[in-house]
């Protein structure tokens, strides 16, 4: 029998305009206050990944470090992987991603960037979960938003349609 498995799907907080390429995006002020934010909201939902998955970009970067920072010492220990391919990657490619992460893991993090993530989301939603998250989501995907699943199976498993929404947070301070 597959445990119960969570996995959140974040976008990146809000980012800097101006940097040398769009790969090289700091966090603005106020999306470091969000991604801190973002990591005490799933701190206080009880969340701590043992795996994150995140786009090599820099804003992504820097918004799982604010989150790990935020959530404070249930979080010291976890890591992340960082993927380039993350950073263009489509639903498809994300998705693959994800079905390539150990059956011993059963709390899963990707932080990436829209609309992949925002798609990533929708595509997954079997449409049976919190109906108040499932309006959320319709609404759109803004930087620093989180869609909490539950998924029962093997990730190798993991498509269209078989994960539920639990929750959803938007951190925009």
């Amino acid at each position: 029998m597959t445990s119960l498995r969570t996995l959140v799907v974040m976008r990146h907080a809000k980012a800097e305009h101006a940097a040398p390429s769009d790969f090289e995006r700091p966090l603005a002020r106020q999306g470091r206050r969000d991604a801190a934010a973002a990591g005490v909201w799933l701190a206080d939902q009880g969340f701590v990944p043992d795996q994150a998955l995140v786009s090599g970009a820099l804003r992504t970067q820097e918004t799982w470090e604010h989150l790990r920072r935020a959530a404070g010492t249930a979080w010291e220990g976890a890591e992340a992987s960082y993927d380039r391919g993350l950073y263009a990657a489509g639903v498809d490619t994300a998705l693959d991603l994800l079905r390539l992460l150990d059956d011993d893991r059963d709390r899963a993090l990707l932080i990436g960037h829209n609309p992949t993530v925002g798609y990533l989301a929708q595509v997954l939603d079997d449409g049976g979960g919190d109906a108040a998250a499932g309006d959320a989501l319709a609404l759109g995907f803004p930087t620093c938003t989180t869609a909490v699943f539950t998924y029962s199976g093997s990730w190798a498993d993991l498509a269209p349609g078989t994960a539920r929404l639990s929750g959803h947070h938007v951190a925009r301070g």
